[in-house]
């Protein structure tokens, strides 16, 4: 390859990574510099080296809300897995009534996260909520969802799953959408009946679009923000503040910058750790099953 040619490359790659270093490295960088500094929004800060990150160690506070996005992810991710891939499966024919079903699923995964949660705040009040309503008409007491410390997570978790199975569900129509249909019509000589077809021929060929969807999914739920601070602002108690509601609360609540990107650090640390496990997991399972095979 020419010198000109290589030039003529790095030309044309220029603006992308001009882009990504303004968009994505350059405040990596920034937010690693502000965590090791006591900083606020007016002034350059102090530098402090690792006492943010001591500090975090300690604070309770922190940790609840790690522990609490983490169960939470917990609660969202399987469930909205399995419910994208049943829609998926009942919706993965030609015609204009699933069509039109398919974008009636799909519809809530434009939404704004603003528009989510006035929705489910009407859903989820204790005194004129749709269940509230249904509650009382088979003759139990409305339950506070929002306010009650053992069921905030859970309507966190029921409102996330209603706002995000489009996105999931789609993945798995393109991934169904793959599979031969000799396949099938094979199966089908055989004998085999949709349970069998399911588990031997669908879920093995949708393998690679199921880690895709646990992959993505898991790493949004554990940034969550706008579900817990505008339905539940945190509480009560703390009982739904996530890592993210934290380090906002932290930078813009009381100003402190360098203890936020601390915080921030190790989140994207924690979501770092957790896509690379899922994704060496999933390998050991391949090179497992290629070897149970063999």
């Amino acid at each position: 390859m020419t010198a000109a040619r290589r030039w003529e490359g790095l030309l044309f790659v220029a603006p992308f990574l001009l882009v990504y270093s303004v968009v994505l490295i350059f405040p990596l960088l920034r937010g690693v510099w502000l965590s090791m500094h006591r900083v606020d929004l007016f002034g350059a800060g102090d530098f402090i080296g690792l006492a943010n990150y001591a500090r975090l160690f300690g604070d309770a506070i922190f940790q609840r809300s790690l522990i609490n996005t983490f169960l939470v992810t917990l609660m969202i991710v399987p469930v909205l897995t399995v419910i994208a891939l049943a829609v998926a499966l009942a919706l993965n024919r030609a015609g204009p009534v699933a069509a039109f079903i398919r974008g009636v699923y799909f519809s809530s995964a434009v939404l704004s996260v603003t528009i989510v949660t006035l929705i489910w705040r009407f859903v989820l009040a204790p005194d004129a909520g749709l269940l509230a309503e249904i509650w009382t008409g088979v003759g139990w007491e409305p339950l506070a969802f929002l306010s009650d410390v053992h069921l905030v997570l859970p309507a966190l978790a029921l409102t996330t799953i209603w706002w995000s199975v489009g996105f999931p569900m789609l993945l798995f129509l393109a991934g169904l959408q793959q599979i031969p249909q000799d396949m099938y019509e094979a199966a089908a000589l055989d004998g085999a009946n949709r349970w069998t077809t399911f588990w031997r021929i669908t879920l093995p060929s949708l393998k690679r679009t199921l880690i895709l969807v646990v992959m993505l999914q898991t790493a949004a739920q554990l940034q969550m923000f706008g579900q817990s601070q505008l339905l539940t602002a945190g509480g009560p108690s703390g009982a739904s503040r996530t890592a993210v509601l934290f380090l906002f609360e932290s930078a813009f609540g009381r100003w402190e910058l360098g203890y936020a990107s601390a915080a921030a650090e190790v989140l994207f640390l924690i979501i770092l750790a957790v896509t690379i496990t899922q994704y060496w997991a999933t390998g050991q399972m391949r090179v497992g099953g290629r070897g149970r095979a063999g």
